[in-house]
């Protein structure tokens, strides 16, 4: 077990610089046999009930000091059954889990189409410059759970939702909820910018 402050969804690229001796460990022992590791999020001080198991898939960078630079990715959630601060003559923490079943299909293209029309409307609210996936066929929920202002929490949600077409009506509902509150707060921001300026207002007609 690797325990980190966020969430990890199936299929997700992480980056991670190893630098404590425990997780040294883990890494070099899943280079060396093959072996997966787990990510629970770590959450008020708190270690979750599920998290993703997580595949190394190359070290990038050796340091002298033994720390390195590796790529990972998610492969799929599991529930902690039992947690261990360390497993069984090794530095890093352990646990028993069960996997959980997880649907990795498409869900419904209908929908994937409107929550990438509200996604691009969220983006242009807050003047991001990234992509949106291009073909709602082919895209799922998890390649922009990371991007459509989660909280933690939310987050953590999110990947315990155990189907696509779930997944697509949480994430829906939550674009409909907060762009109303991105566009308000981006009226807030124009009219005080506009504090001071003459303004040129045509008054109503009665």
């Amino acid at each position: 077990m690797f325990p980190l402050q966020l969430v990890v969804f199936p299929g997700e690229p992480l980056n991670l610089h190893i630098f404590e001796p425990r997780y040294r460990q883990l890494i070099e022992e899943c280079e060396e046999e093959g072996i997966t590791f787990g990510i629970p999020a770590y959450i008020n001080g708190k270690v979750m009930d599920v998290g993703t198991e997580v595949e190394l898939v190359s070290v990038e960078k050796r340091y002298p000091s033994g720390e390195s630079d590796v790529k990972t990715r998610g492969l799929g959630a599991f529930r902690i059954n039992q947690f261990y601060r360390k497993a069984p003559d090794k530095l890093y923490a352990g646990a028993d889990v069960e996997r959980l079943p997880h649907d990795g299909g498409l869900g419904d293209v209908t929908q994937n189409i409107t929550i990438l029309e509200l996604v691009e409307d969220l983006f242009a609210l807050l003047n991001i410059e990234k992509e949106v996936p291009g073909n709602p066929a082919e895209f799922r929920t998890f390649d922009l759970a990371h991007h459509v202002g989660f909280s933690l929490q939310q987050e953590y949600q999110f990947l315990c939702i155990p189907t696509e077409e779930a997944r697509q009506q949480y994430m829906r509902e939550h674009l409909e909820k907060m762009l109303p509150m991105v566009r308000e707060m981006e009226n807030l921001r124009k009219r005080a910018q506009m504090n001071g300026h003459f303004k040129n207002i045509i008054p109503p007609n009665f």
